[in-house]
């Protein structure tokens, strides 16, 4: 007899990655597999009761789940009243589903303001950018106790008006707030594109951005941190300041995730997480120098083999950041307080740092958007430059000298 599991497949993904979620179907030793769009982290889904646990979308998510599974036994009790089912193999039994679960008619096209926003998220490859619109949708959840019933039409511009005034109790950052806004303006795009709406708001409701604060230190601030005589235990944080640095801006997220195979000849090669694009980095010696002294076992950098997620020593490197400074003790009890010497500085300010300090040596712009990973030019033409790598090396090489060295 047919039957229907679900499984959430991690053969394929990392420790400390999402895998998708999937319908698992067995029929006559055979075995085949629908994804229904949906990624989770182990500790977020409970094998026993097959139910998501530990996600601020598990009520929708679990019903999302609920619905697709009824549907394919429904499938496979149709297969069994025709006596179909005898002859067919799971794969077999897989194109039923799918064709049942994707109809053509323009019934399937109709849902929910959430379903199409689950639907959209479901196409989006990149788990960061999956993560950032589930965040979202947990918000307007808290917003809105029953936006499950939402439609296009209900998110009006009061709506979202009062959607943002609810997101000002938390986010005072405006930049941070239009975050959520941009994503449901895509989703909104994406409805009229696939006719599952003509309802658009944003004609009257724009959003409006503030400038961001700088973050970058000058050369003498750069050189008074990489300098400072930290305690001990924030070694470690600083050292993974200055080779975020000195591989010009590299995010943590794919630093902490290279694999030794990343470093070959001297020179380091990845896939940007945020992006997909390639980066292709000179590691010049003050940079091995920091990857030797923190080597790990299974990655190029110990953090993963020590972490089940980098995000936890991301969230640890930035707070130990902001605390680098002078240490006193006071009272009697000799409690220790510091005086940060930069305490807004995060990674980020590497990254921001290397672009500022670069410009300001008359690097052409050029050669900083392209050692940053953006487009040279129009998006178009950049797809017939092939910029040569050796002025990101000689550029690198430059900024290192001047900032260490006073070159």
């Amino acid at each position: 007899m047919a039957k229907i599991k679900l499984y959430l497949d991690t053969r394929n993904s990392k420790r400390g990655e999402e895998s998708p979620l999937k319908l698992a179907i067995r029929n006559k030793n055979t075995s085949s597999f629908i994804g229904l769009g949906i990624s989770l982290l182990p500790s977020q889904w409970d094998v026993r009761t097959e139910k998501v646990i530990s996600h601020p979308r598990r009520a929708s998510y679990n019903a999302y789940i609920s619905q697709r599974r009824l549907d394919a036994q429904e499938v496979i009790l149709d297969l069994m009243r025709s006596g179909k089912i005898d002859s067919m193999s799971a794969s077999d039994i897989k194109k039923h589903i799918e064709k049942m679960l994707s109809p053509d008619e323009e019934d399937e096209q109709k849902g929910t303001f959430v379903d199409s926003f689950l639907k959209f998220i479901s196409e989006k490859s990149n788990p960061r950018t999956k993560e950032v619109y589930e965040y979202t949708i947990s918000r307007i959840h808290k917003f809105c106790p029953d936006a499950d019933s939402l439609n296009f039409e209900d998110v009006t511009k009061e709506w979202l008006t009062s959607f943002e005034n609810f997101l000002a109790q938390t986010s005072p950052s405006k930049n941070a707030r239009n975050i959520h806004l941009r994503n449901i303006r895509a989703v909104f795009n994406y409805g009229i594109d696939n006719e599952l709406t003509t309802a658009y708001p944003f004609r009257k409701f724009k959003i409006r951005g503030v400038p961001t604060a700088k973050r970058s230190l000058t050369v003498d601030q750069l050189r008074t941190l990489f300098g400072y005589p930290v305690e001990p235990f924030q070694e470690q944080y600083l050292d993974m300041f200055k080779l975020i640095f000195f591989l010009i801006g590299i995010n943590t997220v794919d630093l902490f995730r290279l694999k030794p195979d990343n470093l070959q000849n001297g020179r380091l090669t990845y896939i940007r997480a945020k992006t997909g694009r390639m980066y292709d980095i000179k590691v010049e010696p003050e940079a091995m120098e920091i990857i030797n002294k923190y080597r790990g076992k299974n990655y190029l950098i110990n953090v993963l083999d020590r972490y089940d997620n980098y995000k936890d020593y991301a969230k640890r490197l930035n707070d130990n950041l902001k605390h680098i400074g002078e240490v006193k003790r006071c009272g009697l009890g000799g409690k220790k307080v510091i005086t940060p010497i930069f305490p807004n500085l995060t990674t980020y300010y590497a990254r921001h740092t290397w672009a500022t300090l670069a410009y300001s040596l008359d690097i052409p712009k050029e050669t900083i958007s392209s050692a940053l990973g953006h487009e040279i030019g129009s998006r178009i033409t950049s797809i017939y430059i092939n910029f040569d790598q050796k002025k990101v090396d000689e550029a690198n090489r430059k900024l290192i000298d001047y900032v260490l060295y006073d070159k």
